[in-house]
Parts: C-alpha cells; sequence; structure tokens
C-alpha cells in the first residue's frame, strides 16, 4: 500500500495540497513571463509549489522551458555562473550536439569544459576559466535570453534559496550585475525564492537595493485547516482508513498548521490507525516525534545563551511582553536594549520570528519539546 503523506521531498500529484490561489497566480505569472518573489520560512512547500505550477504551465505552452537552480550549497559568485549556464544549456537542449553548438555560439568569449554522464541527474557539467568569467561574464548572464531568443522558447528560471547570494564576495555589486542584465531580458522571466523572510525581503522590499521592485513579491501563508481537514480525510479513505474532521482539525492545528509537520504527523497517525484515526493516536504519534527529535533539539538549545532560553521561556509562558520590568526580573534579561538584541539573535537563527508585532516560534515541534522536555511547562 503507498503511503498516503509525503514530507521531505517535492510533493505533486495528489500529494500536493490546495495552494489553489498561489497556484492560479504563478501559472500566470510564468505564462506572461512576469518576474515573481516568493517568500515563506523554511518547509512551508515553496519548491513543490514552484514545481505545481510549472507542470501547470507547461501543460498549457509548450514554448515555455523551465530552469530549476538551487543556491543551497553555492557559496561564490564562481559557482553560481557555472551553475547557471550548466542548467540554461541542459533545459534548452534536447541532445549533447545542441549543447555543444549552443556553448559554442552563446558562450564564445570562454572555452567551457563540458563533460557528460550516464546519471540523467548529472548528465551535463560544465566548467568555466574563473579568470575569464571574472572579468566579463555578460554572455553567462544573458545565455538563457540568448537562447530563447534564437530558438522561439519562453523560459522561467525559478532560483531556490536566492538570499545566500548575501554570502557571496560584495553581494551587493554582484547583485546590480545581475538586475542590469535581468531587466532587460524579455523572453526570459524569473522566480526567486527563499527561506530566511527578513534577508528576501531586505533584497526585495528595500529602496537602496538593486532588485527592489523587480517583480511582484508574494509572501507565502500557512495553508488554512479548512483546506487540511479535506485532504487528510481523502488521503486516509484512499487507503481505507478514516479521520473524522475534529480529528483532522486537531491533527493540523496541533503542529500549527505547518505544511512539513501536518505530512510528517498525518504519516506517522496513519502508520498507527488500523481503521478509524482517532486523538490518542494523533497524540501517540505527535509524542514520538518529540522523542526522535529530541537530541537534535536538544543539541541547537544547548548552543544558545542562557538569556536566550530564558527568553524562549519568557515567550512560551505568555506573561506579557519579555522587556516589562517583572519580567526583565522575573527571567534574569537584563535590560531593555538587552532583550532588543536577545531577540535579534534568536532571528538571525532562525528560531524566532516576527510578523505583525507577535513573536512566533517558526518550528511548532522545536515548540512543544521545549514546553514539555526542556521546560516542562504545564500544559494544561
Amino acid at each position: 500500500m503507498k503511503i498516503p503523506f509525503i514530507y521531505g521531498k517535492i510533493a505533486t500529484g495528489q500529494d500536493f495540497t490546495n495552494r489553489t490561489k498561489e497556484t492560479k497566480k504563478l501559472v500566470s505569472n510564468f505564462s506572461s513571463l512576469a518576474n515573481t518573489i516568493l517568500i515563506s520560512p523554511r518547509r512551508w512547500g515553496k519548491s513543490s509549489l514552484v514545481a505545481s505550477a510549472a507542470a501547470k504551465a507547461l501543460a498549457k505552452d509548450k514554448k515555455l522551458k523551465f530552469c530549476f537552480i538551487d543556491l543551497y550549497n553555492v557559496k561564490s559568485e564562481e559557482e553560481f555562473y557555472q551553475l547557471l549556464s550548466q542548467q540554461v544549456l541542459k533545459v534548452t537542449s534536447g541532445k549533447m550536439e545542441e549543447v555543444l553548438d549552443s556553448a559554442r555560439k552563446f558562450l564564445s568569449n570562454f572555452i567551457p569544459k563540458l563533460s557528460f554522464s550516464p546519471d540523467p541527474a548529472q548528465e551535463l557539467t560544465v566548467g568555466l576559466n574563473w579568470s575569464d568569467v571574472s572579468k566579463q561574464p555578460d554572455e553567462i548572464l544573458d545565455l538563457a535570453e540568448s537562447i530563447a531568443k534564437e530558438k522561439k522558447l519562453k523560459i522561467v528560471i525559478c532560483i531556490d534559496e536566492f538570499q545566500n547570494i548575501g554570502s557571496f564576495n560584495n553581494p551587493l555589486a554582484f547583485q546590480k550585475k545581475l538586475r542590469a542584465h535581468w531587466q532587460k531580458h524579455q523572453f526570459v522571466s524569473y522566480c526567486l525564492y527563499g527561506s530566511r523572510r527578513h534577508m528576501m525581503m531586505e533584497v526585495f522590499a528595500s529602496s537602496s537595493m538593486p532588485f527592489y521592485k523587480f517583480g511582484e513579491i508574494i509572501p507565502l501563508e500557512k495553508i488554512t485547516v479548512n483546506d487540511w481537514i479535506p485532504f487528510l480525510k481523502n488521503r486516509f479513505i484512499q487507503t481505507g482508513k478514516q479521520i473524522d474532521n475534529d480529528t483532522a482539525t486537531y491533527l493540523a492545528e496541533l503542529v500549527e498548521c505547518h505544511p512539513y509537520y501536518v505530512q510528517q504527523l498525518a504519516q506517522q497517525s496513519w502508520f498507527r490507525t488500523a481503521k478509524k484515526c482517532s486523538k490518542k493516536i494523533v497524540n501517540e504519534a505527535h509524542d514520538e516525534l518529540l522523542r526522535q527529535m529530541s537530541l537534535l533539539f536538544q543539541t541547537h538549545t544547548d548552543e544558545l545563551t542562557s538569556s536566550q532560553t530564558n527568553f524562549m521561556k519568557a515567550i512560551l509562558e505568555e506573561t506579557g511582553q519579555p522587556s516589562s520590568k517583572d519580567n526583565l526580573i522575573k527571567y534574569n534579561l537584563g535590560t531593555s536594549a538587552n532583550v532588543i538584541r536577545i531577540k535579534q539573535a534568536l532571528l538571525n537563527r532562525e528560531i524566532l520570528d516576527v510578523q505583525e508585532s507577535k513573536i512566533y516560534f517558526m518550528d511548532p515541534v522545536y515548540k512543544s519539546w521545549l514546553k514539555k522536555y526542556y521546560f516542562k511547562i504545564s500544559l494544561i
């Protein structure tokens, strides 16, 4: 029997949950070659959403080509150019001969080293002479546009973890370089997405930054409980099991509708269900999830200062503003200025986030673990 819940990899087809409005918007932007910036915390399903929308856009327009690039492990401008040229050549060329022709024609200022592998996932590797590329990267930055114009194609370049360009040497100059070329492209558009919301907003929403107003910014929201209920029920039913509305609601809310964890908790609950899932089963699955993550969470927490853990406890106990006079004393937080520094440190570590002046934990399972095992806060 096929496991009905997917997490930790791209969700497609029936495994992909809702996102009807966002999918429609992305398909429209892809089809019209409008630049898009997609922002949400990690594991909220950005990659699955982009892949799903790309598939729908492709079904409508065979002239479209999608180039997917992940910058998670890309640490330099040189690696970026290699990956960009490699992926563009792959998606716009059907045969090895076409790759060679395109490389010779559109990268004439360089002599790229092309190597081919029988492994479908790594069938093409492009090697570039960095001393040449660093002086004049124009051909690489315009490669997709040149090929699209020549072959009468429309190309959408989708770049995940785009905020990582901030770790490159002289990132501001690099952003200016990208913007100077990409804003002129007529046959290529860009879908840029990342999981570090504050860094992404700084790049795209600050008027002093090169990518200001580069495209439509779409902040990805959580999938609502009302959307999770039919998804969970249908997936249980398709495998001969049941979960009622009340239990499905409880499951989604237990992990604060976090897409990754809803799928993970649903899978663990499904494993434990013979015929009908209950809240008792969901709680058992949730407790097991906390135990599985305990060592990792303990390690992360041990890396924090006592002031930072005290601040987290203040947030969890919901005793009002951590910077109030009483809470500064109760949680040993020092001064109000120190509280600001503590909060910023936890934001930078992606443990906490702030939206509409409210502080919340980005990982709801970590939040539950802190309450139950680390601080032993009463849940009654």
